[in-house]
This record gives C-alpha cells, sequence and structure tokens, in this order.
C-alpha cells in the first residue's frame, strides 16, 4: 500500500506539519523506523527518538512542542494513540481476506451457516450450530453443538467452543482459547470429591476480545457472562458463574474465582488473583499481582496481596523497607530499658 501524509491525516483528521505529499508505505516504531514509514509519540519516553527517527512521517498530540528539529512530517492530531490504531486498521484492511470452506473440515448437516463465512481446513462444526455472516473460523477450531456465533466474529486457530456457546458479534477469539468447558466444582465425599456437573453455559457480548490460551469456564447453572466490550489478554483464567461487566479490560494471567462479579469500565492488571463470590465495583483499577478478598466499592483503585487503596499502599511501602531498622532501633531501646 502506498499513500501520502495528507491522504493519513485525512482519514484521521490531523493536519500536516511538513511534507503532505510524503510517500507512506508502512508502519514501524519509531525506534526502528525508515523511510517510507508512518510511526508515533504519544508516550513522553520516546520524544527523544522523534529527533532521531528516519521515518517520513510521525503522528504526535496536536499540543506537542519540539525542542529540536524534526525531519519528519509531523500529523498532528487530539490523540496520536487512538489516531495510531485507526491508521493500523487501515493498512490491515491490505491484507488478504479468507472466504469459503476448506477442505477437510466437518460441518454438521443441522448446522446453519451464514453467508460469506470462512472455515479453516480441519474445522468441526457440530450439530444445531449457527454461524453469522462474515464469520471466520480458522483451521483446527471446534465450535460444539447448539453454540451461536454472531457475524463478523473471528476465531482464530485452534479455539475450542464446548456446546451452547454463545458468542456476540464482532468478537475476536484468539488461538488455543477454550471457552464453556467445566466449572471447578466438586463436593467433598468422605475421602474422595464427587464431580458437580456443569449445566450451564458461557456468553459473550459483541467487540469481546480474548487472549490466546485463555480460559472460560461454563457456568454450574445459568451462564458465565462476558458482557460488551470487555478485552481479555492472554492466559487469563474466567471461572464458572463469573460476570463482567461492559468495556472493562483485563491484562495476562490474571484468575477470577467461581461466581464472582466485576463491574463496568474496570482495569485489572496482570497476574491479578480475585477470590470466589465476591463484587468488583465499577470504575476500579487493581494493580499487577494484587490479591481480591474482600467486595471492592465504585471508583476504588488498590494494589497489594491482600489488596489496599494504592494510596495507603505507597505509604506502607515506605515503612516496610525500614523494617529492619525499626527493629534494631525498638531493641536497642528496650536494652536501655532493661526489657527483654
Amino acid at each position: 500500500m502506498k499513500v501520502t501524509a495528507q491522504k493519513i491525516a485525512d482519514l484521521i483528521g490531523g493536519r500536516v506539519e511538513g511534507n503532505p505529499g510524503a510517500v507512506i508505505t508502512h508502519l514501524a516504531k519509531i525506534e526502528d523506523a525508515g523511510p517510507g514509514s508512518i510511526t508515533f509519540l504519544a508516550n513522553p519516553k520516546y520524544t527523544h527518538y522523534l529527533y532521531e527517527t528516519k521515518a517520513s512521517a510521525v503522528v504526535v498530540n496536536e499540543d506537542f512542542k519540539p525542542e529540536k528539529k524534526v525531519d519528519a512530517s509531523l500529523i498532528r492530531v487530539n490523540d496520536a494513540y487512538k489516531a495510531f490504531s485507526d491508521i493500523l486498521e487501515f493498512f490491515h484492511q491490505d491484507f488478504p481476506q479468507k472466504t469459503g470452506i476448506e477442505s477437510p473440515s466437518f460441518i454438521h448437516p443441522t448446522a446453519r451457516i451464514g453467508k460469506n463465512v470462512y472455515i479453516g481446513a480441519f474445522a468441526y462444526i457440530d450439530e444445531q450450530v449457527v454461524i453469522g455472516d462474515n464469520v471466520k473460523i480458522f483451521p483446527h477450531v471446534y465450535v460444539g453443538a447448539e453454540s451461536q456465533i454472531g457475524e463478523n466474529t473471528i476465531l482464530y486457530p485452534g479455539v475450542k467452543l464446548y456446546h451452547q456457546t454463545v458468542i456476540g458479534r464482532h468478537c475476536i477469539i484468539h488461538a488455543g482459547a477454550v471457552i464453556g468447558s467445566d466449572g471447578f466444582g466438586f463436593a467433598p465425599d468422605r475421602e474422595n470429591y464427587k464431580k458437580i456437573p456443569q449445566i450451564g453455559n458461557v456468553v459473550i457480548g459483541d467487540n469481546v476480545e480474548i487472549g490466546a490460551n485463555s480460559t472460560i469456564d461454563r457456568a454450574t447453572m445459568g451462564s458465565t457472562v462476558i458482557r460488551d466490550g470487555v478485552k481479555l489478554d492472554n492466559q487469563v483464567q474466567v471461572a464458572h458463574n463469573v460476570e463482567i461487566g461492559e468495556n472493562t479490560v483485563i491484562a495476562a494471567q490474571t484468575g477470577i474465582s467461581g461466581s464472582t462479579k466485576v463491574g463496568r469500565n474496570c482495569q485489572i492488571g496482570g497476574q491479578v488473583g480475585m477470590a470466589g463470590h465476591i463484587r468488583i465495583g465499577n470504575n476500579v483499577r487493581v494493580g499487577a499481582q494484587s490479591g481480591i478478598v474482600n467486595d471492592v466499592p465504585d471508583n476504588e483503585v488498590l494494589i497489594g496481596s491482600p489488596a489496599i487503596n494504592a494510596q495507603l499502599f505507597r505509604k506502607a511501602s515506605v515503612l516496610f523497607k525500614k523494617l529492619p531498622q525499626l527493629y534494631e532501633d525498638i531493641k536497642q531501646i528496650k536494652r536501655k530499658l532493661g526489657l527483654k
């Protein structure tokens, strides 16, 4: 693909400062960019690369003020990070789009397949499955009986949907994700554990993205629910009967125990652990490697294990580093007082 800096500026609602006719052929990171590439600057830590980059154009925020000469053409926008995501999407359209049904694959006669669908080799579509228009199912995907997949959804290689899973529209499920596997339910039976049948399902809303090798367990009864706009990173574990509210984002290796409810617009860091049967409010932010063991109100910011208010945690961290010296001071005081 070849486009001009002006064409890209028009696409993202920006204005060119420099050469509007600069030819752009590809995208690159600012530290690696060369002639013909476009990149962006949103994080101040990378500002020094702007004065060294060989990129033909750089997307920057409208209020950015360079301190040195910049050779690249600048495209000024309100939000450089969001604008560059639009550029990525624009260039992605140039990639070849797969269509048709490859062989060998299995599609049960009772399955209903929409228009313009791609089904890759060795995919298995079980009975009573409903697949919407423009869905892409890559090789080695399994779609269990009575499952539903909404239009424009993509299932990458090796995705496994157990029976009765419901996936909304415009979703992306990355390679190796398993959705609808049994919840971890066992009842003590003398010296053994008796398996509790998991007869519910998983329901995923629209515009959801699920990372590679993530797992979402089916409900014991009812549904495990992932609502519209949720983004799960790689290797996230969502247990049975969990509910995750709209537009919540969860980073890699987080685990959410059974029946926990997570609110809307939350931001959960990597390797966070959540106990079962608790409620996390709306607009909550949780730092990486935190442990959540109790209910959390709306708008809280937490870190630590067990997690506490982030500001309190930072104060406590300062004191924690001083504990060895404080301990020595106390021992000296006790010696002076003749105390053991």
